[in-house]
């Protein structure tokens, strides 16, 4: 090969290089531009798909944190598990906080979570440790979204089914995920009313329970619009909403049992809930009870 062979050579080697890296560099600027153009829809219609993004992603998996603020005291409900967003069905291991003389934190409660019902295993109150408890969602005052210790995750979403304002407040992360963060307001009115066939009934019953139908969230979507986490501010009265006394009350039980006094009726309590959503995909296999294997008999007050 001559070298003048050789020059030619190296340069269309080195001309190859140079356009794959301008074409890498404007692949990457392009991506770039996508995801921060993110901000430049409408807020308030990207937030009302969010649900749907989760239905299309399949499953999760999901951690959970639900604080809890009356009478002075402060108290935090943690859980953990797996989420099928089309069959919507889950399953979450809810551990209580110790008691206020700093006991050994309880067993964790399993909840199931399913269309209209939530099935609680090791409840307590005097529910045998191989029994369920099943409460119908919609007959709790607050839909299920604070009484179980945990907001179920795609009813989360379609709270954001019923926002009415909202802002983009720009790009961060979540886990290691790049996100763009959204706060707004939700009404659970409107929620109820854009919901899916199987949520509207529990998310019609808290729109009535809280003390207001308004929900401020901040949300955060990943750049295929799937929420990554979503923290939302619930209030309602205490004697009202999460505290009228049915079993399945895993966050009453926090404040009355594990949390102090637990307030004063009549008093404004303060909820917050954080759902994280990740590893997408995950395998989800969820069984509910059997007939036989759910309690009939009475619930122990507390």
């Amino acid at each position: 090969m001559t070298e003048r062979q050789r020059r030619q050579r190296g340069a269309a080697v080195l001309s190859g290089i140079v356009a794959g890296v301008c074409v890498c560099a404007a692949g990457c600027a392009w991506t770039e531009r996508v995801a921060e153009d993110g901000r430049a829809g409408d807020p308030v219609e990207i937030l009302h798909r969010a649900a749907d993004a989760l239905v299309a992603a399949g499953t999760s998996k999901t951690r959970t944190s639900m604080e809890m603020a009356t009478g002075g005291t402060r108290v935090t409900i943690r859980g953990q598990g797996v989420y099928d967003y089309r069959r919507q069905l889950g399953e979450l291991k809810v551990v209580l906080p110790q008691d206020p003389a700093g006991a050994s934190e309880h067993r964790p409660i399993t909840e199931l979570l399913a269309p209209g019902a939530l099935f609680m295993k090791n409840r307590g109150a005097g529910v045998p440790a191989d029994k369920w408890v099943r409460v119908e969602t919609s007959t709790l005052s607050d839909g299920n979204l604070v009484t179980g210790g945990a907001t179920d995750p795609f009813a989360a979403a379609e709270v954001l089914r019923g926002t009415r304002t909202a802002t983009y407040v720009g790009r961060t992360e979540v886990a290691g995920t790049a996100v763009r963060h959204y706060r707004g307001t939700a009404d659970l009115t409107v929620a109820a009313r854009e919901a899916s066939a199987a949520g509207r009934d529990s998310l019609r019953a808290a729109a009535k329970g809280f003390a207001t139908a308004r929900v401020p969230f901040d949300v955060y979507l990943d750049d295929e619009g799937r929420i990554r986490k979503v923290r939302h501010r619930f209030s309602f009265v205490n004697g009202r909403g999460a505290d009228d006394g049915r079993a399945g009350q895993t966050g009453r039980d926090a404040r009355h049992g594990h949390g102090g006094s637990g307030g004063r009726r009549n008093e404004a309590v303060e909820v917050a809930s954080t759902t994280l959503l990740y590893d997408f995909g995950a395998p989800v296999d969820v069984r509910l009870p059997a007939a036989g294997d759910i309690y009939a008999g009475r619930i122990a007050e507390d």
